[in-house]
């Protein structure tokens, strides 16, 4: 099988002709160096990239944007008045330090805002899809709909408003969700055939159960539902404490789901987690920075060879924590796990 065939397989939750091993993106490495050459070759790379526009907040809004230092404030100009968030990037990394949402009742000024749809530009996503042939499968990422109450407000903002004023924190969400499907079905039209989706994460680490009944659930599953109906790859993400949502997880259906942290990283049991899941496929299950960046390529391959037999041959595709912060040195983690991959049976 060639790289794409085989994670085609393997996400779709079949048995390749052995088990994928695959960064999540290039992390820190030039994708034309001599490592980024070898990893498309001999890896079996999973490549997202955008789509395009915004859905959320479409083609057109008021703004005014100012400069002080490091620290850039925008303006929302809206029809029932304004909204203000400060972001500061320094030589390090870069943070929002003032959400544009501090209460329920700002949401009715984000509401107010007029909207035109967002165009779509998947340019990228064709011109990988060309460059990288049979060595890769491309995606274009998304947010789902929790992600835009997920950016307006502040974590802390963000739960308050759930614990407060639940009906508001559903009502964004949903509108959200209105205006992110005709945006993917525009993709899905223009040839993109695999997504891969975030925002999960913000109602399992913040709002626990009954916030992911109320603002992924369902929305994700019309989200993988469109996706599946132009036969596209839904892949869908989800960091942090995951053994108490599978069930809700697997409702949502998707094709497969990363990155299934281990303890001590996560809380993740690989047995466990295929018993429930299913149909649907594992991604991942060893740290990018913490395993594949630092441990010995012996203890690596150990590693991997536990992961194998746990999860077994299908459904499964030994990968990292989609971090994106490996280096070199992880690429060539990555690297010295296949031959484990290659050798193992189930």
């Amino acid at each position: 099988m060639t790289s794409r065939e085989r994670l085609e397989t393997a996400l779709r939750g079949g048995t390749p002709d052995r088990v994928p091993v695959s960064p999540f993106g290039w992390g820190h490495v030039n994708p034309d160096s001599a490592m980024g050459q070898r990893m498309l070759a001999e890896l079996d790379m999973i490549l997202c990239v955008g789509g395009g526009g915004n859905p959320f907040w479409g083609a057109q809004v008021d703004t005014t944007s100012s400069r002080d230092g490091d620290a850039t404030t925008t303006i929302f100009h809206t029809p029932r008045g304004d909204l203000r968030t400060v972001h500061r990037r320094t030589s390090v990394t870069s943070a929002t330090t003032e959400f544009l949402c501090r209460t329920p009742a700002d949401l009715d000024l984000v509401r107010s805002l007029p909207h035109t749809p967002s165009g779509i530009a998947p340019r990228e996503y064709h011109a990988w899809v060309d460059r990288a042939g049979d060595e890769a499968i491309v995606m274009v990422g998304l947010a789902d709909a929790i992600c835009w109450p997920a950016a307006l407000f502040s974590p802390e903002d963000m739960c308050l408003c759930w614990a407060d004023a639940p009906d508001e924190l559903v009502a964004i969400t949903n509108l959200a969700q209105q205006r992110l499907l005709p945006y993917v079905e525009a993709l899905c039209q223009a040839g993109v055939r695999a997504f891969r989706i975030v925002g999960g994460e913000y109602a399992t680490t913040q709002l626990g159960p009954r916030g992911f009944d109320a603002l992924v659930a369902q929305q994700d599953r019309e989200l993988c539902d469109l996706i599946k109906s132009y036969g596209g790859l839904a892949y869908w993400h989800n960091h942090g404490v995951v053994m108490p949502f599978l069930e809700q997880f697997k409702a949502v259906a998707p094709h497969a789901i990363d990155p299934f942290e281990a303890p001590p990283y996560g809380d993740c049991n690989l047995r466990e987690a295929k018993r429930v899941l299913g149909d649907i496929c594992l991604v991942g299950n060893l740290d990018d920075m913490e395993q594949y960046e630092q441990l010995p390529h012996d203890e690596l391959r150990r590693l991997a060879a536990e992961r194998l037999q746990a999860a077994g041959p299908t459904g499964f595709v030994l990968g990292g924590t989609a971090s994106g912060t490996y280096t070199e040195v992880g690429a060539a983690g990555f690297l010295a796990v296949v031959e484990v991959a290659e050798a193992f049976r189930g």
